[in-house]
This record gives C-alpha cells, sequence and structure tokens, in this order.
C-alpha cells in the first residue's frame, strides 16, 4: 500500500537523522543516531518508518550479511566474499553494459556477491599458519 506519508513528530525527527546519513546504514544503526537525543523513540517505530518509506520508494534496501541495509539513494550494493575467511569486502561497479542486451527492462540499481578466495595479507587464504 503506498501513497502520502503521514506525518509524526517522531517520523520527523527520525528522518531528520536520516537525512544525514550519506552510506549504507541499518535500522539498528540509525535508531542509535536517534536515541541519543531522543530516547523514548524504540526500534519498532525506526523498523515501521523504514517499511513505509521503502514501500514509498523513498528509501532502498539491500541484503548484506543476511542483515537488511537502506541507502537514502538506489546505489548498486557489492560483495566480495572471501571463501576461505568468510571475509566480506565492498565494492564499486561503475556500469553493467555488458548486461543490456540480456535484461527486458532498463537497469536502475543491482547487488552482486561475488565469491573466492581473498589475497590481500590473509594468511588463511594464502595457506600460511
Amino acid at each position: 500500500m503506498t501513497g502520502k506519508l503521514r506525518s509524526t513528530l517522531q517520523k520527523e525527527i527520525i528522518e531528520k537523522h536520516l537525512n544525514q546519513i550519506n552510506t549504507f546504514f541499518t535500522a539498528e544503526e540509525l535508531h542509535e543516531r536517534v536515541a541519543k537525543t531522543h530516547p523514548r523513540i524504540g526500534i519498532a517505530t525506526v523498523y515501521r518508518f523504514l517499511r513505509e518509506l521503502k514501500e514509498n520508494n523513498k528509501i532502498f534496501s539491500y541484503s548484506c550479511n543476511r542483515k537488511t541495509v537502506y541507502s537514502n539513494e538506489n546505489k548498486s550494493h557489492c560483495h566480495f566474499i572471501c571463501e576461505k575467511t568468510g571475509k566480506i569486502t565492498h565494492f564499486s561497479i561503475d556500469s553493467l553494459d555488458f548486461l543490456k542486451d540480456k535484461v527486458p527492462g532498463s537497469i536502475t540499481s543491482f547487488q552482486i556477491e561475488v565469491k573466492g578466495i581473498c589475497k590481500d595479507n590473509c594468511k588463511k587464504c594464502s595457506g600460511k599458519n
């Protein structure tokens, strides 16, 4: 159900903090920010507000390490996961032009999970103990 968002003082407070975030964030991280100045606003209120924003396409969500992360922008979200250590590294991709002819529509954002073995100073990956 989409439509006009009903404004309340709690939502205005949450939105003020939300607008100050320019990276991916979790509901818990947003709640921590809000609780510093408004401890009576509960985590359930934050979850409801984020769900409402998402339903109205005013915020975007992605899956990250079995958690939902949010973004104020329709960003792309990419991970490299080391199969030896489980370490997750975020990375960026600027273009998916090679998919244009394979996708039956226009790409507005994407989420990619790439698995492999990392190379950066990983003793487990290099076989050193």
